[in-house]
């Protein structure tokens, strides 16, 4: 199987025109006629995850995180970029970035968050399209099976998402039962959140000022970036082996992300 056919079948479950204006995903480096020799799944490409896919003999890397999302001025060594850039190269290593478009897509990653969740009746809320028959939306509202503490919501994140601590603005002193996510950062959906009657909106990020004004309206629950989408790469495990059988998938043992809790 081509690269090419990999490509086709991650755009066809979350097409490109699902992407917000600013983005880049899609092909970033590399050509798409060559043979499939392999695989390698993760959030961002560093030159450690080129290698990575270099050492289980991949030619292909599947990324969340567009490597290629800033204007490239030139290829040298003055920034992790660029000696990923060149690395991939010389290494004959194709490199594919979904992005907003499978954060948005149904079944995405924000999908994936309320999967974790065991989050049920799920919808889009927030901007909403179609693009070639798939649906697309900027967030997802879902309901646990019974109500929860603001406090028990607080040990579920940590204790599914893996994380060492959760941002949250004064604790709710209700019942928590109708759920909104946004995957990375997800703050431009606080407000949609609410509209859509949710008593608690969990994302990645989001800045300080946001917290307020806030307080027994909705619970804010703030996990991290890299931890809200960290599950990303099952999600494209699950298509490529369903759509292009005989590719062998690799999911990084790398942790790529750069912040650390002391």
């Amino acid at each position: 199987m081509k690269i090419k056919e990999v490509i086709g079948a991650l755009e066809q479950f979350a097409p490109l025109p699902l992407q917000a204006d600013y983005d880049n995903a899609g092909l970033q480096i590399g050509l798409t006629e060559a043979e499939v020799s392999g695989a390698l799944l993760c959030l961002d490409v560093t030159p450690k995850i080129v290698d990575e896919a270099v050492a289980k003999g991949c030619n292909l890397i599947v990324s969340h995180h567009p490597l290629i999302f800033r204007k490239l001025n030139r290829i040298a060594d003055e920034n992790e970029v660029q000696v990923t850039v060149r690395k991939a190269i010389e290494q004959h290593v194709a490199i594919v970035s979904m992005h907003t478009n499978i954060d948005s897509a149904r079944g995405g990653v924000n999908f994936k968050i309320a999967e974790k969740l065991r989050l049920h009746n799920l919808h889009f809320f927030g901007k909403q399209t179609v693009v070639d028959g798939v649906e697309g939306g900027e967030g997802v509202v879902g309901e646990f099976m019974g109500e929860l503490a603001a406090d028990d919501l607080v040990l579920l994140l940590k204790k599914r998402f893996d994380v060492e601590c959760v941002q949250c603005n004064q604790l709710l002193r209700r019942p928590i039962r109708r759920v909104a996510v946004c995957g990375g950062a997800g703050s431009f959906l606080l407000d949609d959140a609410i509209a859509a009657g949710a008593d608690a909106f969990i994302t990645g990020e989001m800045h300080y000022h946001e917290y307020f004004g806030h307080d027994q309206e909705i619970q804010i629950a703030v996990i991290g970036h890299y931890q809200s989408e960290q599950f990303t790469n099952e999600i494209f495990k699950s298509i490529i082996e369903e759509r292009c059988a005989g590719v062998s998938c690799f999911l990084t043992e790398l942790n790529t992300n750069p912040i650390i809790y002391l």
